[in-house]
């Protein structure tokens, strides 16, 4: 009859501690499994010549989704009638544990009689659901997400609600209410405006007559740490535009990334043309792979003529050496 205590492993809030008494000379075995944190874990061993011990979440929807990221130290402690032997595996920092291959420690010292396996846990991170980053699933971990969400939507609340506004934003059909300090923090071109005797500062407002007010509304909620999906594809260009201006760099590269993402026969002239205007390197490239190695220059042929009376020379340039190396290469 199997004893079921020896599959059993041991915790606390961040230790892990398996108990074997015995393992043969050509063995494996895999422990129940055991909780820590929103994840059911395994340890296994392996012992043939060499002894392999596993660390691995369950198999589950939940941890696909968001994997454990872990920080641990792993100790096998020996006990036989010689005395005792501990081994220490190096400390894991942040390592995404998905599968029981993302780790193994292979252990060629010989090891007899009793094995206790003691896993210490450092920190157990994860994604949030928003996806910003990794988290500490633990107390700081925790304290620090709540204050990060905490802060964020307050912010999103100022602008909604237009609490304590200081300066409007007038589009090309609206305005809106915004707060210099917010603006200042998220854009070197605000904060300059706001800190010298300009127009805007005497005015307390600032004329985007280049931007309709739902791409404004978009651009702000950003900003401000609001922005929806939906809202940022649709209106793109417009905050590439803008982040450009007010050099809001990390929208910039967020907007690259994104229009890189969806290039079609119905838009390429139009990203090639922006790629061309913002120094979009990587944009501009795929849109020429696009065009003349898939040769979809061929099915816009009316587009593309129309395309290169108004273009720039020297990208018109730039595409017809990209189709005569093509044609070389073919």
């Amino acid at each position: 009859m199997t004893d079921s205590s020896a599959y059993r492993v041991y915790t606390t809030s961040r230790l892990a501690q398996w108990r074997i008494d015995n393992l043969g000379s050509c063995t494996y075995r895999k422990s129940d499994p055991f909780k820590l944190g929103p994840w059911n874990w395994y340890l296994s061993v392996e012992k043939n010549k060499i002894l392999y011990v596993r660390l691995y979440p369950e198999t589950s929807a939940f941890a696909r989704e968001r994997p454990p990221i872990a920080s641990f130290v792993v100790r096998v402690v020996s006990s036989a009638a010689g005395g005792r032997k501990t081994l220490t595996h190096p400390e894991v920092t942040d390592k995404p544990l998905k599968s029981s291959e993302d780790f193994i420690w292979p252990i060629d010292i010989p090891l007899t009689g009793k094995l206790i396996i003691d896993v210490e846990f450092l920190d157990l991170k994860t994604l949030s659901p928003e996806r910003v980053g990794p988290y500490s699933i633990w107390a700081e971990g925790l304290v620090q997400r709540a204050s990060n969400e905490t802060a964020l939507s307050t912010l999103a609340r100022m602008l909604k609600e237009g609490i304590h506004t200081d300066i409007i934003i007038n589009a090309s059909n609206g305005s809106i209410g915004a707060h210099r300090a917010v603006l200042a923090s998220r854009s070197p071109v605000f904060r300059s405006m706001f800190s010298y005797d300009l127009k805007e500062k005497e005015q307390s407002a600032v004329n985007i007559p280049d931007i309709s007010i739902e791409a404004c509304e978009t651009f702000l909620n950003y900003i401000y740490g609001n922005a929806r999906h939906e809202d940022f594809l649709t209106h793109r260009l417009a905050l590439l535009r803008a982040a450009d201006k007010y050099d809001v760099s990390d929208l910039k590269a967020v907007c690259h990334e994104s229009l890189l993402e969806d290039i079609d026969s119905a838009n390429v002239l139009e990203r090639l043309q922006t790629a061309w205007l913002f120094e979009l390197h990587e944009l501009k490239a795929g849109c020429m792979t696009y065009l003349v190695k898939f040769g979809k220059v061929f099915d816009i042929r009316d587009d593309f003529a129309a395309f290169v009376q108004t273009a720039d020379r020297e990208l018109v340039t730039e595409i017809f050496m990209e189709v005569l190396n093509a044609w070389r290469g073919f």
